[in-house]
């Protein structure tokens, strides 16, 4: 999904979670490499991405009846919201221009300071962790050193300590060598995490919406198909309890405290469906035009509709002079009215076919 963008950031993350849970590295070396269950998603995975409105019952249909390899209705669920989900976090990914600092993956051990050397503690460094010290510099009780046989323990004591402390030293050393050895292998793997290993047909992508005709280009009205009355009841039903989380998701960040109006809010809602495909009756549209500029009604659409890094372009200037947090929120009304979008599209498609 991520990949539909050429989302290296997305593609990287996941790719390296993907190999920390147990996955096959093989198949990060393209989509051909993986299952035919998870290849046949890729039609849909296209169309929901780039062009959602073409999302029609034959692509269910094809999904759920294809022989040994077909899904049943509750996985297509579940699959669509994680495809659903990744398209829009591409849009605020390039939204936030995250897909330009991709960071490496760290080297110091977990939980160990990257300057401390575990032979620091036989050097008397005084900045060693206190877990790693040698017991003997706990020891707080005195011990007479009259007589030699007091001298002797001392001795033994001091040597024993010595050897523990040389064996934690080796095992930490051991550790932080497989550490950095998992590490350079797991990098090594990610060299097969180009996004367009995980593409095919590249030249498919976003097309302006048009009102036209026929019946599966036509605008989905949201008196008709709306996520409140038929969205959320189909996703919850098939998908147990995911509708109430996305549901909370769509709720969240409309009421996140911002220097944004409610009517400028509904405005960047609003207009991003409606460059997808999606009317409300009861919305005067008038109010995009009075409330968005048309370099952040650019900004808005592109972000929404393809945002690939090299199409994105930055954020209108008079939006640059606002803090950090007011335009990360317009990304997240970008990202969740998107993905909103995207589910209406899908499930509608859905629910077409159970009705058919």
């Amino acid at each position: 999904a991520a990949a539909r963008y050429h989302c290296r950031y997305l593609v990287c993350l996941h790719s390296a979670q993907f190999l920390r849970v147990g996955g096959d590295p093989l198949w990060l070396q393209g989509l051909e490499a993986a299952p035919l269950r998870l290849r046949l998603l890729d039609h849909i995975n296209k169309v929901l991405a780039h062009q959602p409105w073409l999302a029609a019952c034959s692509h269910i249909q094809t999904l759920l009846k294809a022989g040994e390899q077909c899904w049943s209705l509750a996985e297509l669920v579940q699959a669509v919201v994680i495809l659903a989900h990744c398209h829009s976090l591409c849009s605020f990914v390039f939204g936030c221009d995250t897909d330009s600092d991709l960071a490496h993956l760290a080297k110091s051990p977990n939980g160990t300071p990257p300057t401390f050397c575990p032979f620091d503690a036989a050097n008397g460094n005084a900045n060693v962790p206190q877990s790693l010290k040698a017991p003997s510099e706990h020891i707080t009780r005195r011990r007479s050193l009259d007589s030699s046989c007091d001298m002797v323990c001392l001795k033994e004591r001091i040597q024993r300590s010595q050897e523990e402390q040389e064996k934690k030293e080796e095992r930490l050393l051991q550790t932080q060598t497989l550490q950095q050895t998992d590490l350079e292998d797991e990098e090594e793997m990610l060299c097969f995490a180009d996004p367009s290993h995980f593409i095919t047909d590249p030249d498919f992508c976003h097309q302006e919406f048009a009102r036209r005709d026929e019946d599966h280009l036509q605008v989905l009205r949201v008196q008709d198909y709306s996520w409140e009355v038929h969205g959320f009841s189909l996703i919850n039903r098939l998908y147990s309890d995911i509708g109430h989380l996305l549901d909370d998701r769509f709720r969240s960040v409309t009421s996140l405290p911002s220097l944004h109006s409610s009517d400028l809010k509904r405005a960047i809602w609003n207009y991003i469906h409606y460059v997808l495909g999606i009317r409300y009756d009861d919305y005067d549209y008038g109010e995009v035009n009075q409330l968005l500029e048309r370099d952040l009604k650019l900004y808005i659409k592109a972000v929404a509709c393809f945002p690939d890094v090299t199409k994105t372009p930055v954020c209108p200037l008079s939006w640059t002079l606002l803090k950090a947090s007011e335009r990360i929120h317009v990304n997240l009304l970008i990202m969740e009215a998107r993905l909103q979008a995207e589910l209406l599209y899908a499930l509608r498609a859905i629910t077409r076919y159970m009705i058919a």
